[in-house]
């Protein structure tokens, strides 16, 4: 049975309320052995099997060195990869990257729980990376946080500046690699220490021998997707017969003119929509849990709906789930994989944390909620 782990209470020694405060979002952090002797759940050999399959999304990522590091040839391969890929591959300078690998292993699903410290709705994935001697995908920023656990061998991390947008990235190649680095810190991570790099920080990793890395990321929508994306689900519920209307409107000085009053009315219109925190809520919640290309959408060996009277069960970890308490504080939006359900804050409480349900103390509707849930995404809970 796959241990059920915990969300971290204190990173090392410090208390995660000093980390949220201090570091996140903020500055890096190391924690040496946060995870003492830590086994990585998946082998290199493992990795290399997923990369095969179909509907798994991975990458190649293969570094011909030049004279500067930062002029260095990049090539990306996508998988699925050919099964003969891997003879012909140099002994250094290539690394082989697999996403959502908390989708394909139990085992890898549960580094999330020791993340919850963060809400359910801004974790994604666990990225695993797997590298020889010099291998790397570069100097690069990302636009999210992310927690390096080391699960195997060494990786050496070197940490930079501050970037944007506008850093200057390497001309003509398949990726994002940077052509400036100011190295702040240099550290060489062993199993079961974490690195957390928050958004816009330039870092470089660099395999020490064999390695393995498990990359915790978080979901950090643009407000570009935050705007276009929320507007146009407003729009979709809009009746035709709402329009613009100034029927206060007075004698124009200049009919050439776009007035005050004409802007204050588009302000109330789309204030009055802005401000509608049921349908802020909505859309986040249903945007923040559909599933990333390549994620499964329903659970193995879900319960069968005449077995709920008998057993405990719960929400399957490979769901992604948060909720959202209506106008009632005993009610809820409960969002999973995408779809928004009305029920208990006791059942969005248990299918949020992936607690187990006694069906006999649900009420009637949380009963029609588990019954649409049951064959899809509910399991026999294991505690």
């Amino acid at each position: 049975m796959t241990q059920t782990l915990r969300p971290f209470t204190h990173l090392g020694d410090m208390p995660i309320e000093t980390f949220l405060r201090d570091y996140w979002q903020k500055k890096p952090l190391l924690i040496r052995q946060a995870l003492p002797n830590f086994e990585s759940p998946l082998s290199a050999d493992e990795l290399a099997g997923l990369c095969l399959e179909d509907d798994v999304i991975s990458r190649l990522i293969t570094e011909t060195p030049q004279s500067s590091p930062f002029n260095s040839e990049w090539n990306v391969t996508h998988g699925p990869l050919p099964e003969d890929i891997f003879e012909t591959l140099p002994e250094n300078y290539w690394s082989l990257l697999v996403q959502h690998v908390d989708q394909l292993s139990p085992e890898v699903n549960q580094l999330l729980n020791l993340f919850r410290f963060i809400p359910n709705w801004r974790l994604d994935d666990v990225m695993i990376s797997y590298a020889p001697d010099k291998g790397g995908v570069g100097p690069h920023f990302d636009y999210y946080d992310v927690f390096l656990l080391q699960g195997h061998g060494q990786r050496r991390w070197r940490l930079g500046q501050q970037c944007t947008s506008k850093s200057p990235m390497l001309a003509n190649a398949p990726m994002k690699v940077l052509t400036e680095f100011d190295v702040q810190e240099d550290w060489v991570l062993n199993p079961g220490d974490i690195l957390y790099v928050p958004p816009g920080l330039a870092h470089w990793g660099t395999a020490v021998g064999e390695s393995i890395t498990y990359s915790v990321g978080f979901r950090a929508p643009s407000h570009q997707d935050i705007v276009l994306d929320f507007s146009q689900e407003v729009a979709s519920k809009i009746e035709e017969d709402n329009r613009y209307q100034d029927q206060f409107l007075t004698a124009n000085k200049n009919a050439g003119e776009i007035t005050g009053d004409a802007i204050e009315q588009l302000k109330h219109i789309l204030q009055t929509y802005m401000q509608d925190e049921q349908a802020l809520a909505q859309w986040l919640g249903k945007s923040m849990t559909q599933l990333n290309p390549g994620m499964v959408d329903e659970a193995e060996n879900t319960i069968e709906p005449e077995e709920m009277a008998n057993t405990p069960f719960t929400l399957s970890p490979f769901a992604r789930a948060t909720f959202y308490r209506a106008d009632s504080n005993s009610e809820a939006y409960i969002f999973i994989n995408g779809e928004v359900y009305s029920g208990s804050l006791e059942l969005a409480n248990a299918l949020s944390n992936y607690l187990p349900i006694d069906w006999l103390s649900c009420s009637e509707t949380d009963k029609l909620i588990l019954d649409t849930l049951a064959q899809q995404y509910l399991l026999v809970s294991l505690t």
